[in-house]
């Protein structure tokens, strides 16, 4: 369903993916409360080609659930796009830059998929930097961690 929605334009599957991610922010007894939720920004070319940018329309539905405002926090400078590249060069992630914050804010960012962390790690440090009290982050799906001395079938 994370791909369909992802990379075939199967924009209806936000709705109940994002309540996925409400249901588990809810559940949570550890979640903090949340001033505010942003998104970890595809490149432009991605959204581009998408029509739309996944992570973006997430944290909307997410926020609008909520009953908190979502606002776009980060710019992703240019650089490659993480998918399709080695687990080595993931990890160097995309960078950010968020506007200092007037208020510190706790901060809830949305993402699709965690592949190594280093897009959500580059989000919450540009966050961190800008002035947030508290950044929290929460995904639809990870990919799994390959066991060692295995092979993929």
């Amino acid at each position: 369903m994370v791909a369909e929605f992802k990379f075939r334009s199967r924009r209806r599957a936000a709705r109940s993916l994002a309540e996925r991610l409400v249901t588990d922010i809810r559940r949570d007894p550890s979640s903090p409360s949340i001033d505010v939720v942003t998104w970890a920004p595809t490149s432009r070319r991605r959204a581009g080609a998408r029509g739309y940018d996944q992570s973006e329309l997430l944290a909307r539905i997410v926020a609008r659930r909520l009953g908190v405002p979502c606002r776009r926090l980060l710019e992703r400078e240019r650089g490659l796009a993480q998918t399709g590249r080695s687990r080595g060069d993931r990890l160097q992630g995309p960078v950010f830059r968020a506007r200092p914050m007037k208020e510190a804010l706790d901060v809830l960012v949305i993402d699709d998929v965690v592949t190594t962390g280093a897009t959500l790690r580059a989000a919450a440090h540009a966050l961190r930097l800008a002035g947030a009290a508290d950044v929290r982050v929460r995904a639809l799906a990870s990919t799994p961690t390959p066991v060692r001395g295995s092979r993929a079938v």
